[in-house]
């Protein structure tokens, strides 16, 4: 499974070209055989960048994930777990939202695309993939 950074399911659904070609094909593929996961705190965080419109998004959010739950995201609960282990990250930035993505990525053993600079170099064993090229 890869899962999504929030920026990058942004991208992916939304189109956008920052999102490099590479990647959006293996998304796509992964998407195609029902292995493309996001954690539930993306969902939480687009609504929040819309509130504060720091992003500009279209959709009644609730709706738009319903529609991507719909077409194949895997959505993964933010359980106690991955909680603690989001707080143990060594060497980690503080943004809590990135944590719990990254955190989620980890206890479940899958790879996660993102173009968040931070986390592409964090030294930890993360599996990741740069989602610009």
């Amino acid at each position: 499974m890869i899962i999504l950074d929030t920026h990058v399911l942004l991208w992916m659904r939304l189109g956008q070209a920052e999102l490099g070609t590479d990647t959006r094909l293996e998304i796509e593929q992964a998407w195609r055989a029902g292995e493309v996961c996001v954690s539930a705190i993306s969902f939480w965080e687009v609504a929040l960048l819309k509130d504060k419109g720091r992003i500009r998004f279209p959709d009644d959010v609730g709706i738009w994930r319903r529609e991507q739950l719909g077409q194949g995201v895997v959505e993964i609960p933010v359980e106690g777990e991955i909680g603690i282990h989001a707080n143990e990250l060594a060497d980690f930035h503080a943004d809590p939202a990135d944590r719990l993505i990254v955190a989620t990525a980890l206890v479940g053993g899958h790879q996660l695309v993102t173009a968040d600079r931070r986390i592409l170099a964090w030294p930890g064993p993360l599996l990741r993939l740069d989602a610009t090229h």
